[in-house]
């Protein structure tokens, strides 16, 4: 029997926090926030989640310097925020205009959110990339010839890709997509829902880049011949995921990682491992294979 109404965001985000083991109760995490639809939603939810989750949440906006728009859309966020009890704050970079600028700025941002979360005790930093982005970006990889690596896109935990200084390192929050159950039609619904403010960010028009091509061209023709293309693209992504870094399907961090390789070194036949949300997993390694079974 098909159900009458899809779930809520809310639903779709609690189901990723435990399914996926995003944070545990207690933890801190630093939600990235541009004053965008995605990340407005995402502050939103991960919000309202608190009691039940046992979270603790705090909020973060970049501004990198090269759109004056930059400053009223995270006053936005900010709004929001303070609406929802959550502590707001910005970091202000100045990225120099040149090559590979859209490279550089990600760069700065995730170091700055790196910083913001060591700063804040945040043992995650949740970004608001949704189901359809993760479509978007495998089917760019595929334009770009990317093998089953280059297609392993946007898993829902990753290790931070950007090095923080050499005193914070050690500490370094990973990256968690809340989202990913979600399509861009759930974050919209659930704006308009709640009457969230968000900004229109005119780039997300300009057909002069290859993902908006992809988004408003690509996308519908293919959900024209497969209404689910978004859903099998996902789970493509999911598979080569597997292919490429078993490890990080678990979303095994430094440690968890650090614990298998001393293992193998010590010629021991498995180590038990703790993830996060409380889930324990044995590694054990037969024919030099590293084989993870949750218990």
């Amino acid at each position: 029997m098909s159900r009458s109404h899809p779930p809520s965001l809310r639903t779709l985000v609690e189901r990723a926090a435990r399914d996926d083991g995003l944070f545990a109760r207690g933890e801190i995490v630093l939600c990235a926030c541009s004053g965008g639809a995605d990340s407005t939603a995402l502050l939103h939810v991960l919000a309202m989640l608190r009691k039940r989750l046992g979270h603790e949440v705090v909020a973060h906006g970049v501004d990198h310097g090269l759109r004056p728009e930059a400053a009223g859309e995270l006053a936005l966020a900010q709004q929001v925020a303070e609406a929802a009890g959550v502590p707001f704050s910005i970091t202000r970079l100045h990225v120099e205009p040149g090559g590979n600028l859209q490279a550089r700025a990600r760069a700065a941002r995730l170091e700055a959110l790196g910083i913001a979360a060591i700063h804040a005790g945040a043992s995650a930093i949740a970004t608001g990339h949704t189901a359809d982005d993760r479509a978007e970006t495998l089917l760019m990889r595929l334009l770009r010839g990317s093998g089953p690596r280059g297609l392993a896109v946007l898993p829902p935990t990753a290790p931070l890709p950007v090095a923080l200084p050499d005193d914070l390192g050690e500490r370094a929050p990973v990256l968690i997509r809340p989202l990913l159950r979600a399509r861009r039609a759930d974050v919209l619904a659930h704006v308009m829902r709640h009457r969230l403010q968000f900004a229109h960010d005119p780039s997300n028009l300009d057909p002069r880049f290859t993902r908006v091509r992809v988004r408003r061209e690509l996308v519908p023709l293919l959900e024209d011949l497969s209404p689910r293309v978004v859903d099998h693209l996902c789970s493509l992504a999911d598979m080569m995921l597997l292919e490429a870094d078993p490890l990080a399907v678990l979303g095994l961090g430094r440690a968890q990682r650090q614990a298998i390789e001393r293992a193998q070194r010590l010629g021991r036949k498995g180590v038990e491992l703790r993830l996060r949300g409380g889930r324990r997993v044995d590694a054990t390694f037969p024919g030099g294979q590293i084989v993870l079974n949750e218990k």
